[in-house]
């Protein structure tokens, strides 16, 4: 195992890494930006390294400073989170170079399925169906709409390097192509440097069902189930789930089976996710593997009793699985809500801030990984996402009802979050039947507003449970009780540190 380890991402998956880390007696260098440098995970680290600038180039993409922190700091291999550099093959390759390990499968496998088309390839002659659509990348309008005409409207358009929904979009008529591939092409180049595109049939209204797999060096593969991410905006996940209500039994063991047959052909090593359309006759087709850890990993750890940060450690180091296929099971139903700094009244459009007032959720099934607290600069360079709720329960109807009474108790004031939108969502008649697809927001949702009624009753207790708190204290203090642990300078001062 290593011993120093070096975090190049930041909020809450930088965080929930360290955590691990601390677990495992490994010690962690966090790296941030300027805008980033009181942000909870470069307090949390062992030690941090300054990067140069808020510009994603400037910092968390600056693949040269990277590897200098890791080499100033005696780091022996780096986690890069996801997004940012984490399916990035020349990253992978410049860190083998420098003699470090990469938390994440090698360059060869990065460039063998990072590249969307030449996955589709690799598992096309796997023998797994893939969705209808080119198999070679073009910039040219002229030959994008006379394949989209042979495949018929409305088709995807798709960048072919990257994922998370970024240089993604849905072309409904031919006329519609050429804005769309510039804004495509446009998108691609900023958040993966890479502005190469291909297209797709667009199934209608199908379920987005994705495989976690794990991988050794000694050619061992597992899977462990599938995860439903179908409630999307912008082509983005904000709920998922497992296992997925569309999939039965006899379906998951083709579906499961088809990823682990994809991720040998690759020859795949560490964790990924294997991402499959599932039509409504229960055709499923491939689209794409996400070669790192998924925003929505801890849903598969909470059925599964697995903890897929540690795992990746342990593969990293080359150490064997040390567990089969038959030594792995699922226990109950888990849910997953993401928490944006976005408003979702007004088409999720980004809300940078302050955070004013963070409350967290507790109780039994319930895990809140967040990348902020109380006085947290949310800034315009990154992606907005700010926590993740999770809960698990026996079945699925006790998880979502755990998941209402958590989100319910979930509070952030600074900056609008689509707290009410996912209340409603997950309270919803369609949500609770499992009629989940892609098209859900649009069909269920489309003319959205919040309740001015719930607002008000949500921030008024929030507010209360506060003015409780001091109030209490207070009495404490009055009486001459001593200092509850909260109450300490530890908490009182926030993350005070020696070097200030």
């Amino acid at each position: 195992m290593f011993e120093r380890i070096l975090i190049a991402n930041r909020g809450e998956i930088a965080l929930r890494i360290a955590r691990t880390c601390r677990e495992l007696g490994v010690r962690t260098v966090a790296v941030h930006s300027p805008v980033d440098a009181r942000a909870p995970h470069a307090l949390y680290a062992d030690e941090r390294v300054a990067l140069p600038g808020d510009a994603p180039a400037e910092s968390y993409l600056n693949m040269a400073r990277l590897l200098e922190a890791a080499r100033a700091t005696g780091a022996q291999a780096i986690h890069p989170g996801y997004g940012f550099l984490s399916e990035n093959g020349d990253f992978a390759e410049a860190c083998a170079a420098a003699g470090l390990a990469f938390i994440g499968p090698p360059a060869r496998v990065l460039r063998a399925v990072g590249d969307k088309l030449q996955a589709r390839r690799l598992a096309q002659a796997a023998g797994v169906p893939i969705t209808p659509g080119l198999l070679e990348p073009t910039g040219d309008a002229g030959a994008l709409v006379a394949q989209a005409e042979r495949l018929g409207f409305p088709i995807m358009l798709k960048a072919a390097a990257g994922g998370g929904g970024k240089g993604m979009r849905r072309v409904e008529r031919a006329e519609e192509l050429p804005e769309a591939l510039a804004r495509a092409a446009s998108e691609a180049r900023g958040a993966f440097g890479d502005e190469r595109l291909y297209l797709e049939k667009c199934l209608l209204d199908p379920r987005h069902v994705e495989v976690q797999i794990l991988a050794d060096q000694h050619g061992q593969v597992v899977h462990l189930f599938e995860r439903e991410c179908s409630i999307q905006r912008r082509h983005q996940k904000i709920i998922e789930e497992a296992p997925s209500p569309g999939v039965d039994e006899a379906l998951r063991e083709r579906l499961c089976a088809a990823a682990v047959q994809v991720a040998r052909a690759a020859g795949y090593q560490n964790a990924g996710t294997v991402e499959f359309l599932l039509d409504r006759d229960g055709r499923f087709y491939f689209m794409e593997v996400n070669a790192r850890l998924q925003v929505e990993h801890p849903i598969t750890e909470a059925i599964c009793g697995l903890d897929l940060v540690r795992a990746q450690l342990r593969l990293a180091a080359g150490e064997p699985l040390g567990l089969s296929q038959a030594d792995l099971t699922r226990r109950g139903h888990a849910l997953e809500c993401r928490l944006y700094a976005e408003d979702a009244e007004h088409g999720f459009l980004p809300s940078p801030g302050r955070i004013a007032g963070l409350r967290s959720p507790t109780g039994p099934g319930v895990r809140f990984d967040c990348g902020v607290e109380a006085g947290s600069e949310v800034p315009v360079h990154y992606d907005p996402i700010l926590a993740k709720l999770i809960c698990q329960a026996e079945d699925r109807p006790a998880a979502i009802a755990r998941m209402q009474r958590a989100l319910a108790e979930t509070a952030v004031l600074g900056v609008a979050t689509p707290l009410e939108l996912l209340l409603d969502v997950v309270g919803s008649e369609p949500f609770r039947a499992g009629d989940t697809s892609t098209g859900f927001l649009a069909r269920h949702f489309a003319d959205w507003h919040p309740d001015p009624g719930r607002r008000q009753a949500l921030l008024l207790g929030w507010l209360a449970a506060e003015l409780s708190g001091h109030a209490g204290r207070a009495r404490e203090a009055a009486a001459g009780a001593p200092a509850a642990a909260d109450a300490s300078p530890w908490h009182t001062l926030g993350r005070w540190r020696m070097e200030g």
